[in-house]
């Protein structure tokens, strides 16, 4: 494997129904609003078919470390509710395969992210710093499930004050915030 070859497989359990899970992260445009601490901005470049076949989004995301990534997706498969699979380019080029399978109240979701990173910062270092880099996305992920948690908890709430009660998503990282990262 390549110095700036990463493999990545993460498993999330949470309390759904499998067209709930496909629904929000299937809608790229969405992140920003509830996963706020990883992704920044998106923007859809290519609309899609249906389940978003073709539909190509660019990412501004980050971590927790100084420094964030513009990365295209293409969505290339559809499998809906079951999950999906994207072909990235740009800071990181690869592929990401979403699975969402019911298991009784519970979805178990397994992200395969197999990338190469071709931002300079990360190519160069990955040889040295490649634990700390896959810590950052480990990070990341758990922003993530805890983002989605958060996020079916307001879709489910019946009223303004059901709402008030559910915590805002994780913010960004304090790096990121004080260099301003996340504009």
């Amino acid at each position: 494997m390549a110095d700036n070859a990463y493999h990545f497989i993460e498993r999330w359990r949470v309390k759904a129904d499998l067209a709930e899970v496909a629904d929000i992260l299937e809608d790229a445009l969405a992140l920003p609003r509830w996963w706020c601490s990883v992704y920044f901005g998106v923007e859809e470049i290519e609309l899609g078919a249906v389940h978003g076949i073709g539909k190509v989004v660019t990412f501004h995301a980050g971590g927790w470390l100084p420094y964030t990534l513009r990365t295209n997706f293409r969505t290339v498969e559809s499998n809906y509710p079951h999950g999906f699979a994207m072909n990235a380019t740009g800071d990181l080029e690869g592929r990401g395969v979403w699975t969402f399978e019911q298991d009784g109240e519970f979805v178990n979701i397994t992200y395969d992210w197999t990338i190469q990173a071709n931002k300079p910062i990360v190519k160069a270092l990955s040889f040295l710093l490649k634990p700390i880099f896959r810590s950052n996305h480990f990070w990341c992920m758990r922003r993530g499930e805890e983002s989605l948690k958060l996020e079916l908890l307001r879709r489910r709430a019946k009223s303004e004050s059901e709402l008030a009660k559910i915590p805002s998503p994780p913010r960004p990282s304090f790096a990121v915030r004080l260099l301003g990262l996340n504009r």
